[in-house]
């Protein structure tokens, strides 16, 4: 499942990085489918009769969800948490629009607080995926998952007091997935939505057995109908179609209080919001305002931290890590440094080139760029040793394969053997490794040797090809200029065997349009990975989406024994085959060479003035903030500056 979406509109997640989607770059640091109908509701799809199946107030993608029927609250919430205090978060950018349901515009920060899910993500249970009722007080399905029904709570209600109904969740689908391309390919499953009543629907599924498509459902968060399709204070008729800097209607424990376009923005806690006393809510969403302050500078931003005017900063920075926070409010315990790990995610960053280039369809022309990045000189000069290399597009998690391959694993790569290099079975992956004179030298002969075979030699110091004379030459393209100070070393490398590598920074619009078309030889990718992958695999690597504008397959990969290895995640019978199949996957993508891997991180470095309580306990898989903690009076007071 995908992780960290939030920040597209849809998800319910809310933690320390934005989408997910796909995860932030560390250091500057399918086939669409037509809009679901609503229709009469017909016969289930499975031969299993629902009358006869139970209602789940928790639901798992394997094992069982650890809270019963009745239960109270999450266990990391403290349900005495006081309410109150002024959060003050920074943003990186502008914005001009409050609708995150479109491809279009530079969202505001934290618009996914003023929406509630239909369910709710356990910062406890993400290994397993376990979500609980929110909008929906449970779910049905059959064992074969062909379809699954959510009866909404009739409590449920918008912020102006009218009720959420199946028509506003079989809409938000619609709409949804008329806008934007990727829901339209995430939701290419869903081949009907019904309303069974006027709280409760029912979404059927194209085919049966693929486990995670009703949690996928369970995630969507609702938008009123009747606001959409209503009149602003000017009688003029509003287009969820185009982006808006009216607050929109939610449903969630937030609203917009107050906005300057492009500057700050603040949300204020509704305290009669019907969902605040739910247990997924109870001891959750404490502070009485949250703040965004937008810097265009990522510098400002750290100064803005260091002046009080911020409260909480998540680090992506080694550099400044390492020599920007030995100042008077830490060396006085006003201001405290905390590691968090990251025991939740996956992550694969990488330079991404485009295979739909023909300059990069060799494989042996792939593994070369890799020999040409020098990643332990970078961490030591650059980032203080403080990354890993990148091994796996798990890295971090259970789910990156390890040694050769054996058991259940190599019985699902035996299923692709004609179609995978022969070291996938033989071979444990390693990356080129740097770091002195001697193995630099050694890495740039191996990759001088790969170049040669695929057809490329050097005359008088530039890679051309032998037959057609081209020069190897390409563009890596940023949107950030911090990001320069990473790629200036790696041109340099690629300088020394002859190829020309320049660098482009664009701004923020013109990059996402450009990678939203596939226009680029080169980009730094970073896709974020759950502990439960699935359908996204199919968005992220899969043949599909290779073509399809807007996709997250940077790279063009077009191969079958990945859809088939894609495949074998998805319907995975449970959490062993889960497991087997994401390490198949894992290892065949890492020896086809799609990517040179770059560097991460397993844990957040995070600085917060002391004004901030949490549990006793926080969840396993997350720090959960801002989520589960609060504003403490006491002890702001005691560093000064009291924010009520």
């Amino acid at each position: 499942m995908l992780r960290h979406i939030a920040a597209l509109g849809l998800f319910a997640f809310v933690g320390l990085s934005g989408f997910p989607s796909v995860a932030p770059a560390q250091e500057a640091n399918g086939t669409s489918a037509p809009p679901a109908p609503a229709a009469t509701a017909p016969a289930p799809a499975s031969s299993e009769l629902a009358s006869d199946l139970p209602w789940h107030t928790g639901m798992t993608l394997t094992g069982e969800a650890k809270l019963p029927d009745g239960f109270t609250h999450f266990p990391y919430a403290d349900p005495a948490a006081p309410k109150g205090g002024l959060l003050r978060l920074s943003g990186i950018g502008g914005f001009d629009n409050f609708n995150a349901f479109i491809p279009k515009g530079d969202l505001a920060p934290g618009v996914g607080f003023i929406y509630e899910p239909l369910m709710t993500s356990s910062l406890d249970e993400l290994d397993t995926s376990a979500q609980y009722g929110v909008i929906a007080e449970a779910a049905q399905y059959p064992a074969d998952y062909s379809w699954v029904t959510y009866r909404l709570r009739p409590e449920a209600k918008w912020h102006d007091g009218q009720p959420i109904t199946a028509d506003d969740v079989i809409w938000t689908l619609e709409t949804v997935r008329e806008l934007h391309p990727f829901y339209r390919f995430y939701y290419s499953h869903v081949t009907k939505a019904e309303k069974l009543g006027d709280h409760e629907v029912r979404f059927v599924f194209d085919k049966p057995g693929n486990r995670e498509l009703p949690h996928i459902l369970g995630q969507l968060q609702v938008l009123p109908k009747h606001w959409w399709e209503g009149t602003d204070a000017s009688g003029r008729k509003r287009s969820i179609a185009e982006t808006t800097l009216e607050p929109p209607l939610g449903s969630g424990a937030y609203r917009i209080k107050s906005f300057t376009p492009g500057r700050t923005i603040t949300y204020e806690r509704v305290p009669d919001a019907w969902a605040n006393d739910l247990p997924v809510n109870v001891g959750s969403n404490n502070f009485a305002e949250i703040r965004y302050e937008m810097f265009r500078d990522p510098f400002v931003a750290l100064e803005a931290f260091k002046a009080d005017q911020i409260d909480w900063r998540t680090e992506s920075s080694a550099k400044e890590w390492a020599t920007s926070y030995d100042f008077p409010a830490v060396r006085e315990g006003k201001v405290i440094l905390e590691k968090f790990p990251d025991r939740a995610s996956g992550v694969m960053q990488a330079f991404v080139p485009n295979l739909r280039r023909p300059l990069f369809q060799d494989p042996r022309v792939r593994e070369a760029l890799n020999y040409a990045f020098d990643f332990e000189t970078l961490n030591r000069t650059i980032f203080y040793d403080q990354y890993k290399r990148i091994g796996s597009y798990f890295a971090g998690t259970e789910l990156a394969a390890t040694g050769v391959p054996s058991g259940r694993e190599l019985e699902i790569l035996e299923t692709v053997r004609d179609q995978v290099p022969p070291q996938v079975f033989t071979d444990v992956f390693q990356n080129p490794v740097g770091g002195d004179p001697a193995k630099v030298r050694e890495n740039f002969r191996k990759a001088f040797e790969l170049l040669k075979a695929a057809g490329w030699v050097q005359e008088n110091g530039k890679l051309v090809h032998a037959e057609t004379k081209q020069p190897f030459r390409f563009e890596l393209l940023l949107n950030s200029p911090s990001f320069e100070r990473i790629a200036l070393p790696y041109k340099q490398g690629l300088a020394r065997l002859g190829i020309d590598m320049s660098v482009r920074v664009v701004d923020t619009a013109q990059y996402e349009n450009r990678q939203r078309a596939f226009d680029y030889d080169m980009v730094i990718g970073s896709w974020g990975q759950s502990l439960s992958p699935g359908n996204e695999q199919r968005e992220f690597w899969g043949s599909d989406a290779a073509d399809r504008d807007g996709s997250r397959n940077l790279g063009g990969i077009k191969d079958p024994a990945i859809d088939a290895l894609i495949d074998r995640i998805i319907f995975a019978a449970d959490r062993e085959d889960l497991v087997a199949a994401t390490r198949a996957l894992d290892r065949v993508l890492m020896w086809k060479r799609f990517v040179v891997p770059q560097w991460y991180l397993d844990y957040d470095r995070t600085a917060r003035w002391d004004r901030f309580g949490h549990p006793e306990t926080l969840p396993k898989f997350s720090p959960g903030f801002p989520t589960t903690w609060w504003y403490d009076a006491e002890k702001a007071a005691k560093i000064g500056r009291v924010h009520q």
